[in-house]
């Protein structure tokens, strides 16, 4: 017997709350560029990040009454966490020194097409004709933005490979992530990002918050731009489902462009916000065609529930399912 679908009501707040997590993931890029400009560096960020993160979802898994996986499920996150997670927001917070903090997120957003072509050459998924539209907006899109006018050759490189890395890990990750929840795949992801942060943290000279306001912005990006986004993002995704969750999830670049422009100052040039719009409009066709194949719909995508934020079970969909 089928369930009724949610009510009116349920449904408006599942959309409230997934737009709050993608606000608040948009704040990500912002409060990282604060932390640079209070002295502190990339490893030291990522260590702090990841590592007071992991005791909130720690906490988070006791509430609920869950425990740690097993066996390989719990090394594969551990491997997804320790390598692709730790490398792809290494990626992304180095190209935040060099690229505007809305070229960053922009770019980002390639992850999705990226996706879509892995799953064709790795897992032999056919490319329907409702995706090439959404390949070749994304090209385009891809073209315009990375022009010599919208950021540093070096930013725009790691932003990029941030959202192929982001890829690789979303794919590798697509079958563990069916065998444990949410919140266990992120306390590990999580927990292991942070221990395989302290060597390369100790590699150089870490530089740890020196004063107050500099464990203020910490707190504010464990705090806002991850705990509270992963937290909503599941809540709404349970009332509205993964495909529509994806398609709010695309006003995460958006707010990150528009809090750049008002709190940093900064400057994007109309070729790249229009090479980033038609970026998001590849994102948004791609989740479309999600919606026409009833077997996903059915059963679920293998990311279903789907972050860079977060672990791919915190995020999106989209073709899957991000940062």
């Amino acid at each position: 017997m089928r369930e009724a679908p949610p009510n009116t009501i349920d449904r408006f707040l599942g959309i409230l709350l997934v737009a709050i997590s993608a606000a608040a993931f948009g704040t990500l890029a912002i409060l990282a560029r604060y932390a640079y400009a209070a002295g502190m560096d990339t490893m030291s960020i990522l260590f702090l990040r990841f590592s007071l993160a992991a005791v909130f979802m720690l906490v988070l898994l006791i509430l609920r009454g869950e425990r740690l996986p097993r066996g390989v499920p719990l090394l594969q996150l551990i491997a997804m966490g320790g390598i692709g997670y730790v490398g792809q927001s290494y990626c992304y917070f180095t190209a935040l020194k060099y690229a505007s903090s809305g070229l960053v997120a922009l770019l980002l957003y390639l992850y999705p097409v990226f996706v879509a072509l892995l799953s064709a050459l790795l897992l032999h998924e056919p490319i329907g004709s409702g995706k090439l539209p959404a390949l070749g907006l994304a090209l385009l899109g891809t073209a315009l933005t990375v022009s010599p006018s919208g950021g540093q050759p070096l930013g725009i490189m790691f932003a990029i490979l941030a959202a192929a890395i982001y890829s690789v890990y979303i794919i590798a990750g697509s079958r563990v992530l069916r065998q444990v929840s949410a919140v266990q795949s992120s306390l590990v992801i999580f927990a292991s990002a942070a221990v395989a942060s302290v060597p390369l943290m100790a590699g150089g000279k870490p530089h740890l918050p020196a004063d107050a306001s500099g464990w203020v912005i910490i707190g504010a990006l464990v705090l806002v731009a991850t705990v509270l986004p992963v937290v909503t993002f599941l809540a709404g995704l349970e009332r509205i489902g993964a495909t529509n969750a994806a398609m709010l999830s695309t006003l995460e670049p958006v707010v990150t462009v528009l809090l750049g422009i008002t709190l940093l100052g900064e400057t994007l040039q109309p070729i790249t916000l229009l090479g980033g719009g038609l970026i998001l409009a590849a994102v948004l066709l791609l989740t479309r065609s999600e919606l026409r194949r009833p077997a996903m719909a059915e059963s679920g995508s293998p990311e279903d529930g789907g972050d860079l934020r977060g672990p791919p079970s915190n995020r999106t969909e989209v073709d899957r399912g991000d940062a």
